[in-house]
């Protein structure tokens, strides 16, 4: 019999605990939550306080079973739920349906799954905060009478299954703003003008034109370009001014859930879901050769970068012991943490710097090893010191125009040793007339002499699509959302098809934009940023006591409320005004057809329906993707294109030329002395995509697998092939089944020791 019942979400978290715990205490998992709102109803009685109306989950039934028969006869119960709001609403849960057991029932609280933080928590046991169950109640209840009673309205204006969340339609709302931007941009033409100069010594200094007559220097045509080459020709070039300063980069930050997801999505390609799912499992706790198990990260859902005085103590001691001093900053680093945050975690770091990645590699999965590195480099990072560089800047005279140069070095790497600063997506690493590398040594009032000069068309660019990187980033700054919802919020809105990823960006399909525009038009308010941020701030209010969670929702509820009233009464004109008409008329009654959505995607239906019933599918215009060479017949451009049989080359001309090819993947073939190229290719009988090569038959090798243009490392084979297996993750592997050697994708700079 033991004196204390601890109960946790997971079975791997409860291993853990267990042999942390020690004698006289069970450890059992309830598997999430217990009790939740109905899912054949509204489930809140919006007449009196919004009372939630649970229901206990059938399929816990088993689970209950156990935690009964484990009350009985212990001397305590300790919830241990994760540290969130969401934790502490199952912790409150279970101590309701407990409360028989007849002892007493408190709540542990823990950051990290390490035998000290497990040992200290069960000698300091607290009650359940009712602040912090509370928050979770508004957010869910909001949450259900938004879905509950937006969705419907979509069922009967759009297509019957459609879905609304009170954050994810914000969401959604976002990248389809993004994307009006976008169609709305004008293109506009500039250039840039470059000049070569030698120095004194004979050596080249560019520099590139940013000023005439004192005022920004913009080149809108060639023709503009080409009078300021005339003139630059007939000009003197001297030197007005030389400035070399030193630049102190500071560290980045540990990771909060947000720049988490950021990074992981940056440098390993990670979904934010995927991110947080195998950080879940570094948090829980993995078996480490003899060691005993434990968990390898803090709490990953912070928005805190505040990291203990313990914790900063050995990552200096290590710092000191494998880099140097000089690599130790004077003071421990603090970092502000955002205005909206909470504040009530420690940011995400590893529960030990010894346990470095590469001691750790043998027993982590691919996934959860490239992923730990990047939290281990990161934290290590921001205790190490700043990095410090010598930025030297020239500036150049010619007549009425200034030219400027910006070159850099390093003084000291710093933190970079071990986390390399990496480029955002969307911005360029370097400024306009940045070098990037040293500069030639020049003396103010120095004469250069004019050695060539460089012209270059630009257009300027629309705003990027989001990346689910950018998308995280943009929900935090407007306060969309909390650490636990960024991950939830962008896998809705791929699994209802409202957005698309196509290379790494978020496209709006065409379901989603009509979503938004008929949801904008109906529902102005909670489809509103500032009104959502407003929310996420009144829920962060609960949270502390500011606020009583039933006049939060009350505040919500009105305004919606009313919306949902106007937007019933005027559904057909609502209707009317998201409709997209198409160019083509019905074969009825002459009336323009309208885009509509079935089951099956789009189609499109005359806008009289009921009295007209005609339909007709919608046949959606391939753009074809060119590929650079031309066709070999008559001249004319090849494209990619998509057929009853897959993707194939043809000539853009068709069908006046009818010349086809396979897809090239840019890999040669890797048999000796063969001239063919690997190129994409669909079975017959199974359409399954395979990799062969084009000199068929006279060459028959092929590869099931995308091949990529990188030698084996170990049997010297020109080529490796794309693998991913639940095992290993992604990786490359050598298609010889003699070798078969494994080449994991790089871990982010700085992870061996």
């Amino acid at each position: 019999m033991s004196s204390s019942l601890i109960i946790v979400e997971s079975p791997a978290k409860a291993r853990t605990i267990g042999k942390f715990a020690g004698k006289g205490y069970k450890v059992i998992a309830s598997m999430g939550h217990i009790r939740d709102l109905p899912k054949t109803k509204l489930g809140v009685d919006v007449e009196r306080d919004f009372a939630p109306q649970y229901v206990t989950l059938r399929s816990k039934a088993k689970v209950l079973k156990e935690l009964r028969e484990s009350a009985k006869g212990t001397k305590r119960i300790l919830l241990a739920p994760d540290p969130d709001r969401e934790g502490e609403a199952i912790a409150w849960h279970l101590a309701d349906y407990l409360a028989g057991a007849g002892v007493p029932i408190l709540r542990m609280e823990f950051n990290e799954i390490t035998k000290s933080a497990i040992q200290a928590a069960l000698s300091r046991p607290r009650e359940i905060d009712q602040n912090l169950v509370d928050a979770q109640q508004a957010r869910r209840v909001m949450d259900r009478l938004v879905g509950y009673q937006v969705s419907p309205f979509l069922w009967t204006t759009v297509r019957y299954g459609l879905s609304a969340g009170r954050v994810q339609s914000v969401a959604l709302r976002m990248i389809c703003d993004r994307e009006d931007e976008i169609e709305r941009f004008q293109v506009a033409e500039y250039w840039t003008l470059d000049v070569l100069l030698l120095t004194g010594r004979r050596e080249t200094l560019r520099v590139r034109l940013v000023r005439t007559d004192g005022e920004k220097s913009h080149l809108p045509d060639e023709a503009a370009a080409d009078r300021v080459i005339e003139e630059l020709r007939r000009q003197a070039f001297a030197v007005s001014d030389v400035k070399t300063q030193t630049r102190k980069r500071n560290p980045f930050p540990p990771f909060i859930t947000s720049t988490l997801q950021q990074e992981g999505y940056r440098r390993l390609r990670f979904p934010a879901k995927k991110t947080m799912a195998v950080a879940q499992e570094l948090y829980e706790g993995l078996a480490i050769g003899t060691e005993e198990t434990a968990g390898l990260i803090t709490y990953m859902r912070t928005d805190s970068t505040r990291i203990g005085a313990e914790a900063q103590e050995e990552a200096r001691a290590f710092i000191q012991r494998s880099f140097g001093a000089e690599y130790l900053p004077e003071g421990r680093p603090s970092y502000p943490s955002r205005a909206r945050a909470q504040d009530a975690h420690e940011a995400i770091r590893p529960t030990s710097v010894l346990r470095t990645p590469d001691s750790l590699r043998r027993h982590l999965t691919a996934d959860q090893w490239r992923l730990y590195g990047l939290i281990w480099n990161r934290f290590v990072a921001s205790q190490m010191a700043p990095a410090l560089g010598e930025v030297t800047t020239i500036e150049v005279t010619a007549g009425r125009h200034l030219l400027r140069a910006t070159g850099s070095r390093q003084l000291f790497d710093g933190f970079t040793r071990l986390y390399e600063d990496k480029p955002d997506e969307d911005a360029s690493a370097l400024g306009p007339d940045e070098q990037g590398g040293s500069l030639p040594e020049v003396a103010v009032g120095e004469s250069l002499e004019h050695r060539s000069d460089e012209k270059e068309q630009h257009f300027t660019q629309p705003p990027p699509r989001y990346t689910e990187a950018t998308l995280v980033k943009a929900l935090e700054e407007k306060g969309i959302g909390r650490p636990s919802t960024y991950a939830t919020i962008v896998s809705t809105i791929l699994t209802r098809a409202y957005v698309q990823r196509e290379k790494g960006r978020l496209h709006p399909s065409d379901l989603g934009r009509t979503v938004t525009r008929l949801l904008v038009h109906a529902f102005p308010d909670i489809l509103e940023i500032d009104f959502t941020a407003r929310m996420e701030t009144e829920l962060d209010k609960i949270e502390t006591g500011e606020d009583q969670w039933v006049d939060v929702v009350r505040s919500f509820y009105e305004p919606f409320k009313k919306d949902l009233s106007a937007a019933e009464s005027s559904k057909e004109a609502l209707k009317s005004a998201v409709q997209v008409e198409s160019d083509q008329a019905c074969d009825l009654c002459g009336s323009t057809l309208v885009k509509k959505f079935g089951r099956n995607g789009p189609f499109l239906a005359c806008p009289r329906y009921p009295d007209c019933k005609f339909t007709k599918p919608l046949k959606e215009e391939e753009i074809p993707v060119p590929t650079g060479e031309s066709c070999p017949n008559c001249g004319s451009p090849m494209v990619v294109r998509t057929g009853r049989f897959g993707r194939f080359v043809a000539c853009q001309d068709y069908p006046k030329c009818k010349t086809t090819a396979s897809v090239r993947t840019g890999v040669s073939c890797p048999m000796e002395g063969c001239p063919g190229h690997l190129v994409e290719k669909r079975g017959r009988k199974r359409g399954r995509v395979f990799y062969a090569c084009d000199q068929y038959p006279r060459c028959s090798y092929a590869v099931w697998n995308r091949p990529v243009a990188q030698a084996c490392p170990s049997c010297g084979f020109p080529l490796l092939i794309e693998k991913e297996t639940k095992a290993k993750g992604f990786h490359y592997q050598c298609p010889r089944k003699e070798c078969g050697s494994v080449v994991q994708p790089e871990l982010p700079a700085g992870a061996k020791d």
